[in-house]
Formats: C-alpha cells, sequence, structure tokens
C-alpha cells in the first residue's frame, strides 16, 4: 500500500502484495514535492520511502520561520511510514528543486539509518540526472547507543 496522503490525489494505494517501481516511487516523490512547504528556501523536496513490507510513505520538506522546527522530506516520510507501524525499509526515492540529484542532509542519514543502515536511496536532478546511493556509503560511521532500550527495560 502507498500512503502518500497528497490532497486532490487522495492516498496511493497499490494491489496487495504488488512491488512498485522506481518509476512509481520517483511519481509519489514527485507529487510530494509540489506540495512541499518552502517559504524560505525556496528549494521544494519530496520523498517516497518504501518500507520491506511493500508499503509506501510519501513525505515532503516542510518549514518554519524559527529554522529548526522545520522538517526534511525524507524524515517527514520515515514519521509517516513509523507512525503507521513500519521498521524497516528497502529504497528512498527523491526528487527536489537542484539541478542535480541530492543527497539526503546529515540529519535525516542518521534518522534513517536507525532503521535501514544500508537503505538503497535514488535521487533525480532538475536536469534529468539520476543519482544513486548505499545510506551505508552516505553515513559509514552512523551514531548508535551501545544499549537502544537501557532506559525502557
Amino acid at each position: 500500500m502507498v500512503r502518500a496522503g497528497i490532497p486532490g490525489r487522495g492516498n496511493f494505494v497499490s494491489d496487495a502484495g504488488a512491488a512498485l517501481s522506481t518509476r512509481s516511487l520517483r511519481n509519489v516523490a514527485e507529487d510530494a514535492r509540489r506540495n512541499a512547504y518552502a517559504p524560505y528556501s525556496h528549494f521544494h523536496v519530496g520523498a517516497a520511502l518504501r518500507s520491506s513490507t511493500g508499503n509506501v510513505y510519501g513525505g515532503a520538506n516542510v518549514e518554519n520561520a524559527s529554522f529548526g522546527v522545520g522538517i526534511c522530506a525524507e524524515r517527514s516520510a520515515l514519521v509517516a511510514a513509523v507512525t503507521a507501524g513500519e521498521r524497516d525499509f528497502a529504497e528512498l526515492v527523491l526528487v527536489s528543486d537542484a539541478t542535480e540529484p541530492a543527497a539526503p542532509c546529515g540529519v535525516c542519514r542518521q534518522a534513517l539509518s536507525e532503521f535501514a543502515p544500508a537503505l538503497r536511496i535514488v535521487s533525480h536532478g532538475m536536469n534529468g540526472q539520476t543519482a544513486e546511493w548505499s545510506l551505508a556509503d552516505l553515513l559509514p560511521h552512523q551514531f548508535k547507543l551501545d544499549e537502544p532500550n537501557r532506559f525502557t527495560e
């Protein structure tokens, strides 16, 4: 199932068990980018995050006058997915206003690495170029707690 929640388009839903192509994920990301709220940077980003179960979650960057309050598209999609109960991810597709394909920022890399340190990332630039990375290549030394559940046990 694809959960993008794009106004005017509804939620995108694929047939149960049907894998969406990277092109289909790009379409979700492009729709999300059109709904990004970026009145300060004017840099619109859309993301489509595919879980290991095949569900796809869209996200857009949302800026705020208090800059630290904003959220990137990648983390927006991650938050939607985790809220829906997902914990394992296979692929992230990005589109942005950048001429060349843009990689996720460091904060997004760290947030994604909590769930999918080897995540496949595909980014599309406005110039038609595509770049592909592994999250492990972009963040070779992620921050980890030695005992992630030490405060809840």
